[in-house]
């Protein structure tokens, strides 16, 4: 038994507990998913399939299509060829995608199947595609697999004929389609043309007809994938995720890429419309400066109830660093800035924003877990609890306010319909953010106190 004071947290390598991730399959079926006609498929096992096909219906409460190439013993040991090819053939006659986009689970990269072999030697039906790409489950997490995906279809599609198209291919990172959607309008609003890859828009956020369809009318065509090849530039959002994807476009097409943080937060959005603004020499859209306007107004509001308050962030690694530079501008103190997702590089980008910011006492960690956190937190409380469903428990336990954002949102419905992206989304995070403080105050506040208030 170990004998800690209160000060001291055990230091585990070996084991992890309330894992702050998921796997790469979980990424790469994402991503897939923001691909028209696309169907995702999982090389290995049946209960992987389901396993990643229930993270994801679980989160946006839509179905999480994909196929399996059902592995049973024998291609454990013989290898998974056949049933690949089986599979391919199958899916194309009977739910006729136009394109399929296989990822790899622990089972097939343990037994080291040669996805690109297998695919190079298939007979396609005319006008039909087969992409992939490796995500072993044990390394990195669905942040990265989620970029494999896109890497993969660009090393399979994306195509440079040398007449460029004017447009600007637009990597949104990991983000849920009301993200998206913002994206889409921010960059319509400064009338620059794009192709936005990959769209989950109109797949996972659908709409309810009465009529069953497989393939929703969203998701980033694959013409257009092809065309990223033909883009004038690439603004690749999140730093940690889009940057191997907008670097494997360069070097395939030689398309240069701009890196910017995921547009949270008043600044990471002022970096997003001035560099749209820059494309087009156009003067920002005057709805996005209202908008701006807008969200300043509501800060020194409300800035009593945020100012001084500490909190713990925790979550994807870009969206983490994005939540940390809004609060940090809220005039809060992030005292925890955690992620899941293995890399030293987050922890040297959360600590810049904090340096930035002049922020101090705080601390950062990448490949951490909750569990970590939790015992952090017992020691140091702090005022607000900002990230995945994950943390729910953690908040009963300490008894802080909690505020959902980020994926997964197991628990919350609605949440991916709306952006925490851009003015509205901060707008939207402001107000979330500012009705837990004030609750809390309500709750334990003495009446008279309360009076003076309202």
């Amino acid at each position: 038994m170990l004998n800690l004071t209160p000060k001291e947290v055990a230091a585990r390598s070996g084991l992890r507990i309330n894992p702050c991730k998921t796997c790469q399959p979980v990424g790469a079926l994402y991503a897939a998913l923001g691909v028209h006609r696309c169907m995702p498929h999982s090389h290995g096992s049946q209960g992987c399939a389901s396993y990643h096909r229930t993270f994801l219906s679980r989160h946006f409460k839509e179905p999480a299509i994909a196929s399996t190439s059902s592995f049973t013993e024998g291609a454990s040991v013989f290898g998974g060829g056949s049933n690949i090819r089986t599979a391919v053939k199958n899916v194309f006659d009977i739910y006729n995608p136009d394109i399929i986009a296989v990822h790899t689970t622990c089972l097939s990269e343990t037994i080291g199947d040669d996805m690109g072999s297998y695919i190079s030697e298939m007979d396609l039906p005319e006008g039909k595609y087969v992409v992939h790409t490796n995500t072993p489950s044990y390394v990195g997490s669905h942040i990265d697999g989620f970029a494999n995906m896109m890497t993969g279809f660009i090393n399979y599609l994306a195509n440079k004929t040398g007449e460029g198209n004017g447009k600007t291919a637009l990597f949104p990172g990991f983000l849920n389609p009301g993200d998206m959607r913002e994206l889409r309008r921010i960059a319509s609003l400064m009338k620059v043309p794009h192709i936005l890859f990959p769209d989950t828009s109109g797949v996972m956020d659908a709409p309810m007809t009465g009529v069953y369809a497989m393939y929703p009318s969203g998701g980033t065509t694959i013409p257009e994938i092809i065309a990223l090849g033909d883009c004038a530039q690439t603004l690749a959002l999140g730093e940690l995720t889009s940057e191997e994807p907008a670097g494997v476009l360069e070097r395939k097409c030689k398309v240069p890429y701009k890196l910017l943080p995921l547009p949270i937060g008043v600044a990471n959005t002022d970096a997003l419309v001035m560099e749209l603004s820059h494309l087009l020499a156009e003067e920002p859209a005057a709805e996005l400066e209202e908008e701006r306007g807008q969200l300043l107004d509501v800060m020194l509001d409300a800035h009593f109830y945020h100012y001084g308050r500490s909190v713990a962030v925790f979550g994807d690694p870009d969206t983490v660093l994005g939540l940390t530079a809004l609060v940090l501008e809220m005039g809060m103190l992030p005292k925890y800035v955690v992620t899941g997702t293995p890399g030293e590089a987050f922890t040297r980008k959360a600590n810049a924003v904090l340096a930035a910011h002049g922020a101090q006492g705080c601390r950062a960690k990448a490949a951490c877990d909750l569990f970590e956190l939790h015992q952090w937190l017992k020691n140091e409380p702090v005022d607000l609890l900002l990230g995945t469903s994950y943390g729910k428990q953690i908040a009963k336990a300490e008894d802080i306010p909690f505020v959902r954002a980020g994926f997964p949102i197991l628990d919350r419905y609605a949440h991916s319909y709306f952006p925490i992206v851009g003015y509205r989304g901060a707008l939207h995070l402001v107000e979330k953010i500012s009705d837990a403080l004030m609750e809390r105050q309500d709750r334990d506040a003495a009446d008279e106190d309360l009076e003076l208030v309202m």
